[in-house]
């Protein structure tokens, strides 16, 4: 797929890599030139950054949003979000655009205007009340700033390093917290006496950059 970000902050940037890493083609816009000159020096495969305002027309046609699969505005301001994305859908067709909300209240008119709305509240507010789907390891959500993340692990079904052992007695990573438990038909809290079983589908907050390291610690692989 190609998609086009806008915005170039520490969620633009760890969205980017993230589907840079998995394949796929991608282009920023990003109005700081002092931020996108950082963009281009850190990201993989060197991708397009265009430097200007994402909710104007010109800069948007620059970054090839007519040939665009998605457009996702992600920059810390719901107006510009808003803007970019309605832009993207009337001027461009772009089949598909999704905006980070930084407030849970605006996503009704997001979501009115045909716009993927993602705030990482309501995300986390419903995978408490449903069922999340399984993975290996999945980013679920960015948190603002951009430097937390929500993912989901699930332990293997031999060989498990964690199991039969109590959340207390784990040595997790720094600014890591286990929160939930997938098992089975089953979604539970977890608490410091809380037990771990093979199967199990754990959620956590974690910083980004101990992602890997929680799920080493979790697996053991």
């Amino acid at each position: 797929m190609f998609i086009v970000v806008n915005g170039g902050g520490k969620v633009a940037s760890y969205l980017a890599r993230h589907l840079i890493e998995r394949g796929h083609d991608v282009a920023l816009i990003e109005k700081r030139a002092a931020v996108a000159e950082k963009l281009a020096s850190e990201l993989p495969r060197h991708p397009l950054i265009i430097i200007g305002d994402g909710c104007d027309v010109s800069f948007q046609e620059d970054a090839g949003v007519s040939h665009a699969d998605v457009f996702a505005a992600v920059t810390g301001d719901d107006d510009d979000n808003l803007v970019s994305c309605q832009l993207a859908k009337t001027a461009f067709g772009v089949p598909r655009a999704v905006a980070r909300v930084n407030n849970p209240k605006n996503e009704h008119i997001f979501n009115a205007l045909g716009i993927e709305a993602i705030s990482s509240t309501t995300i986390i507010a419903r995978m408490i009340e449903e069922e999340s789907t399984i993975g290996d390891i999945r980013t679920l959500a960015t948190l603002r700033k951009g430097n937390m993340a929500v993912v989901e692990i699930e332990l293997p079904t031999d060989r498990c390093v964690v199991c039969d052992k109590r959340v207390a007695d784990l040595k997790l990573p720094v600014d890591c917290v286990l929160f939930a438990i997938v098992r089975g038909e089953e979604i539970m809290t977890v608490h410091g006496d809380t037990t771990l079983q093979a199967g199990d589908v754990v959620m956590a907050f974690t910083s980004v950059e101990h992602e890997a390291t929680l799920k080493r610690a979790l697996t053991g692989e």
